[in-house]
């Protein structure tokens, strides 16, 4: 089955939108400054795209609940014009018309991640800006609007790329972890737990290779997140262990196949350890790698997917309780939906048209 999104689909998440209990899934379509809404039957099929406009260029999106009305919202970064869209829930999986505002620093935005930075369970927002060499965060009023967009640097030409939020030092606050594409290197900011973090230069580690996408799971069962790096221009990825300082210790390294760009976390055969699934564009490809639950991993399978695969999410499609992966396809302007069978295994993908360069994809109860 296709099913037709926007130009060139990049970012993409699931959710459900409509309160249906059905995985749906959201797709920024960057070639046409939309995002498409793909409602889901439950069985791993969905309804044609509604669209939504956004800034210039969409490129990343989340999905969280920012106006505290049980609904889900989508978050998006808009690359070209460095503005952030949010459009709220009101109706069985329609959303409202997008309020966009401008960071105040911010400059080729290319990440964008939720949750609570200050404790005030409202939720805020936290952006990667590559062209402006720091981070954004912007704290959220719990209405749907936020606050003006405080500022730390990632340092002279860092290039930040990608970002994942835990707690890393285990005190309780929120933190972030930065991959900075352009001094390859990966760093933390510990959160104080009143929006502000301490400096990125207490704890960083370097890499002989530019980093495209980090991951964050507890691989090991002990308590403790561990960290997953894709790289440009080579094949291979890392595990790093974090100890209770936030620092980065051990690294395991596992091959992959050329040019890795997304990483995506969940239980690919039902033995309750963490797996992850990484998409290589280079090959157009999905790999999996089965956790043995100790922080090692084995590599399981590749799937072929659409052309240029930009961004990877996991969710159960279908309602059978197992994993399933769902990808965007920039050249193909296409979704990929690879069933699970609950092994470690998975069915050829399924196809659906997206908007015009798809490029990043969420998953939500829309």
């Amino acid at each position: 089955m296709i099913y037709l999104t926007g130009d060139r689909p990049l970012g993409l998440a699931a959710g459900d939108f409509n309160n249906d209990t059905r995985l749906d899934i959201a797709v920024c379509n960057a070639g046409n400054n939309t995002i498409g809404v793909f409602l889901g039957y439950g069985n791993g099929s969905f309804a044609s795209q509604k669209t939504y406009s956004t800034g210039a260029y969409p490129s990343t999106l989340a999905v969280s609940d920012l106006n505290n009305d049980s609904r889900p919202d989508i978050v998006v970064t808009n690359t070209n014009d460095a503005t952030v869209s949010i459009l709220l829930r009101y109706d069985r999986g329609a959303m409202k018309n997008e309020i966009t505002f401008t960071p105040s620093a911010g400059a080729h935005l290319t990440c964008v991640a939720s949750s609570d930075f200050n404790n005030d369970s409202l939720l805020d927002i936290v952006v990667a800006n590559y062209g402006s060499n720091n981070l954004g965060v912007i704290l959220g009023y719990g209405n749907g609007t936020f606050g003006n967009e405080m500022i730390f640097s990632t340092g002279l030409k860092s290039h930040p790329y990608s970002i994942a939020i835990n707690d890393f030092n285990k005190d309780g606050q929120v933190d972030i972890a930065v991959a900075n594409h352009g001094t390859k290197s990966l760093s933390t900011f510990l959160g104080n737990g009143n929006g502000t973090f301490e400096s990125q230069a207490n704890y960083s580690t370097s890499f002989d290779f530019a980093p495209l996408a980090v991951g964050v799971g507890d691989f090991n069962s002990d308590g403790r997140s561990e960290i997953v790096v894709a790289y440009d221009d080579t094949g291979n990825l890392d595990v790093f262990v974090i100890y209770d300082t936030g620092d980065f210790s051990h690294r395991m390294t596992y091959s992959a196949d050329v040019w890795p760009k997304c990483i995506a976390f969940g239980d690919f055969n039902n033995d309750t350890r963490l797996d992850f699934v990484v998409i290589t564009r280079y090959y157009s490809t999905v790999t999996v790698y089965l956790g043995y639950g100790n922080g090692s991993f084995a590599k399981q399978m590749t799937y072929l997917v659409g052309n240029f695969p930009f961004f990877v999410a996991v969710g159960d499609f279908n309602n059978d309780f197992r994993s399933d992966i769902v990808v965007t396809n920039h050249d193909d302007h296409t979704v990929s939906v690879l069933l699970g069978y609950g092994n470690g295994s998975f069915a050829t993908q399924k196809t659906f048209s997206a908007g015009f360069e798809p490029y990043c994809v969420a998953i939500g109860g829309l």
